[in-house]
């Protein structure tokens, strides 16, 4: 924890810009390149402030950019100032962490290209399935989730007796027909049979949202129909998975995806590492004196 509080220290003083902490400038300075502001002995000139073009942006914009930058860059220069005035400083340690620093972001970015060169984002079904298979116990559930169809309908339609009477039919053609006519008369709908979605997602917007025991409602309805002022709501649940309940590879198959790409990444990084380090030991390249 203390190197991440130094780490941050040092970004603040990175983020003044162009070495503002080590660079002193005189206090009188060109007339081609006049002060806009200072504080005590440290002065922003006005070719600091070169990178706020006018390119597609208004007069008003970068002169309100311009003043933003401004006030910035002061209170970050009060801060320094009031943090030299209460705490003692060892300006050679700082430098050091600085180097570190540094350095630590130039191995980030060589690091960062050579997975970028090397990664291969594509994972194969196979991988996936013994993935879950090794691992599902962990991706116990948070919430409630179905794979459901769902039709939301003006209440006055003429459409509605049809798709009540649809609803509860357990023939594969009327479950056809539901589908058909939720596309041609629904306002909403959601019909994807194979897909798990999480219950609060289907039934926001909806009365249901506010339903006191959701576990009961997915355990004890199959058909679900309710209404408000303007609309009529009809669920077909065709399956449910509850919290804590290890729930279907399709679910969380987007998830493990990006779990076996991140391994991938490590895996990366630490060959590039002992490619590095083994090639520089045969050749000579380092010493470790005892």
């Amino acid at each position: 924890m203390r190197w991440r509080n130094n780490l941050l220290f040092l970004i603040l003083l990175a983020s003044i810009g162009a070495c503002d902490f080590f660079r002193f400038k005189s206090e009188k300075e060109g007339d081609d390149d006049p002060v806009i502001a200072s504080v005590a002995n440290q002065n922003l000139l006005r070719s600091e402030l070169s990178f706020i073009g006018s390119e597609n942006k208004s007069e008003e914009d970068s002169a309100n950019l311009a003043n933003r930058y401004v006030q910035s860059w002061i209170r970050k220069q009060l801060l320094i100032q009031e943090a030299g005035k209460s705490m003692d400083f060892d300006e050679a340690e700082i430098n050091r962490k600085l180097l570190d620093y540094k350095y630590a972001l130039m191995v980030y970015e060589f690091e960062k290209k050579y997975v970028e060169e090397n990664l291969n984002s594509e994972v194969s079904q196979k991988e996936i399935e013994d993935y879950y298979q090794i691992n599902k116990i962990n991706f116990s559930l948070k919430e409630i989730i179905v794979r459901v169809n769902f039709v939301k309908i003006e209440k006055g339609s003429s459409q509605n007796s049809q798709l009540e009477k649809l609803l509860r039919s357990q023939n594969q053609k009327d479950s056809e027909a539901f589908k058909q006519l939720a596309l041609n008369s629904g306002a909403n709908y959601f019909l994807e049979d194979s897909t798990w979605i999480k219950l609060d997602d289907i039934i926001i917007n909806t009365p249901l949202a506010n339903h006191p025991n959701k576990v009961e409602l997915v355990r004890n309805n199959k058909h679900v129909m309710t209404g408000d002022d303007r609309y009529k709501y009809y669920f077909k649940i065709l399956e449910y998975k509850l919290q804590d309940q290890v729930p279907p590879i399709e679910f969380v198959r987007d998830e493990i995806n990006k779990i076996l790409i991140n391994k991938r990444r490590i895996e990366l990084v630490d060959q590039l590492q002992k490619e590095v380090y083994n090639r520089a030991l045969e050749k000579n390249e380092f010493k470790i004196y005892e």
